[in-house]
């Protein structure tokens, strides 16, 4: 699957340069946007339904963020789902290692298509876009 429009959707100013340098780095030609919570991804989804764009190819989610965090934007997309006519893949990138997230990312499935550490590296974004 080419990935064309990214959301990156995480607090983290650092892990947007990251990601940034990664894509570069790894000559992965995509223009990511990146939000920096959940609600401002959502209206980025619902702006570019209603102006008959077609919504992003790929979402890389944090679940730590302030006003909507990983989990309620992943209910508020649940929400959104049938007026979105292609499948969006969702990873969580996070640096949450506890056992709860992982399972939890497990019950949005099939949403969420794998859960990832941060920091990122070169190799899980070559999982990610390979």
């Amino acid at each position: 699957m080419k990935f064309n429009d990214v959301f990156v959707v995480d607090d983290d100013k650092i892990f947007h340069f990251l990601i940034k340098k990664l894509l570069s780095s790894n000559n992965i030609d995509v223009s990511p946007n990146f939000f920096e919570n959940g609600l401002q991804a959502i209206e980025g989804i619902k702006s570019k339904l209603n102006n008959g764009q077609n919504p992003p190819d790929l979402i890389l989610l944090d679940i730590n963020m302030p006003v909507l965090d990983g989990w309620q934007f992943l209910e508020e997309y649940r929400l959104l789902k049938e007026r979105i006519k292609k499948e969006i893949t969702i990873y969580i990138i996070s640096s949450s290692d506890h056992t709860t997230d992982k399972d939890k990312a497990k019950f949005y499935q099939p949403e969420v298509k794998d859960y990832f550490l941060k920091p990122m590296t070169s190799d899980s974004l070559k999982k990610i876009f390979n």
